[in-house]
């Protein structure tokens, strides 16, 4: 393939944000009506599946829209600032005012008014069960953090970093006690996931950063959360002898290879984590945690490559290929494991964003010319495989099979997500500067 220089290549990440991205979500996804997001759109975002509004992927809209006016409008000519906060405010609103249940907990799903609904995995909405909650998942206590606290810094209002604080206290006080659910990658009984540190990790480091922003004084405290949480994950899913990051272990810490739960790999979040840990060793000039997560890029890129087609799937082996291992028996209806079996081959455009800017970040910070040579065939497969045919659309096609063809089909949540993508192209935008700006 034709590659491009450092100059090039970020005014590429610019062109695509900018002029293919961004403008779909801005025109067809901002509910000026009653508030909040549209983000049910079908894989070939052509059409809007549902008006519902997952707390979730509100969230993650209002974070996307918050740090476009923060720190990346200049780059998008045709919108302002003021568009942007115009934008992030009808979301922050929607969410502090209907977000929350009366114990404090973020609702998992609302209708358009933001009235809670229950809905099936599919995205149907049914009518209540007995011991049925709108609380499913602690997953949406936290993108409603990460999204609130954005907004803070973006509109410069104390009172939401106060209602992203409160609520991310709630979430650790949760953690510490138990008193929580995990949707909708539900964690299989006898094991311990590695979704819970790599997301405090970014959620505390992030709220660290709005609370200097504010000179609030809880800004040690989170970093002490996100140094915890960093170590939670090097110490107890890194395993040094397999060079791999694991997305699951035994309650009590160990390896469980000979099962399926224990053997498989979540290449997705491992490099979405990986850049997790490189911001905090850029932040905390930490040589050792820095070491650790260059070695994931490398490690996860290296496995977690589809030898056959192409492109990275959602699960794999630990020694590549198709999941296998045995399941315990009560693990055997568990969700986790359908989805391992049922969607380990899916190509999905949130994994291959979040391994674009790993690979350009581990280059930039350690200088190695291997990442760069894995970027540019990961590049060539990414731009051949998601962005979408029809161009007036410009939002990628978001699922595709093993071969890359599209396909139809939840694999999280029934949603078209627009975070992944732009704020990986943000970062790379940001990585790809410094290196220019280093090599002057």
């Amino acid at each position: 393939m034709k590659t491009m220089n450092i100059e090039e290549l970020k005014t590429f990440y610019v062109d695509h944000l900018c002029h293919s991205l961004i403008p779909f979500w801005m025109e067809r996804g901002i509910d000026w009506e009653n508030g909040g997001y549209f983000t049910c759109f079908n894989n070939a975002s052509d059409k809007l599946m549902s008006t519902n509004k997952y707390t979730w992927s509100q969230a993650r809209f209002l974070w996307m829209v918050s740090r476009m006016a923060y720190s990346f409008n200049r780059y998008c000519s045709a919108y302002t600032a003021d568009h942007f906060l115009e934008a992030a405010h009808c979301g922050a609103e929607f969410l502090q005012t209907h977000a929350l249940l009366p114990n404090g907990h973020a609702c998992w799903a609302m209708d358009k008014t933001g009235s809670p609904v229950l809905v099936d995995r599919e995205g149907n909405q049914r009518e209540p069960k007995e011991d049925d909650t709108f609380e499913v998942g602690i997953t949406a206590d936290l993108f409603l953090i990460y999204g609130m606290g954005e907004y803070a810094r973006a509109s410069n209002m104390s009172n939401y970093y106060e209602f992203a604080l409160k609520l991310f206290d709630s979430v650790h006080n949760r953690f510490r006690t138990g008193d929580f659910s995990w949707a909708p990658q539900y964690v299989p009984d006898g094991y311990k996931s590695h979704a819970r540190s790599m997301i405090m990790l970014e959620t505390a480091q992030e709220l660290a950063s709005i609370a200097r922003f504010f000179g609030h004084e809880s800004e040690q405290r989170l970093l002490a959360i996100a140094a915890e949480s960093v170590e939670t994950t090097i110490k107890t899913f890194l395993s040094q002898q397999e060079q791999l990051l694991f997305e699951f272990v035994k309650e009590d810490g160990s390896f469980a290879f000979d099962e399926l739960i224990g053997s498989t790999i979540n290449p997705g979040h491992s490099l979405e984590d990986s850049w997790f840990i490189l911001h905090y060793a850029m932040r905390n000039s930490d040589e050792r945690i820095m070491e650790a997560g260059i070695n994931i890029v490398r490690w996860m890129t290296t496995v977690g490559w589809d030898k056959e087609y192409g492109g990275i799937p959602q699960f794999m082996h630990k020694n590549g290929g198709p999941p296998t291992g045995a399941v315990l028996e009560q693990n055997i209806d568990n969700r986790m494991v359908k989805d391992i079996k049922d969607n380990w081959y899916n190509k999905l455009w949130w994994v291959h964003s979040e391994a674009l800017y790993a690979l350009i970040l581990a280059y930039e910070l350690s200088g190695d010319e291997w990442f760069m040579n894995r970027y540019w065939r990961l590049h060539e497969y990414v731009f051949e495989t998601f962005p979408n045919s029809n161009h007036e659309i410009g939002e990628w096609v978001q699922i595709r099979n093993r071969k890359g063809e599209p396909e139809e089909k939840v694999v999280a949540l029934p949603v078209k997500d627009p975070y992944h993508i732009t704020r990986a192209f943000m970062h790379l935008t940001a990585s790809l500067e410094r290196i220019q700006n280093n090599r002057q």
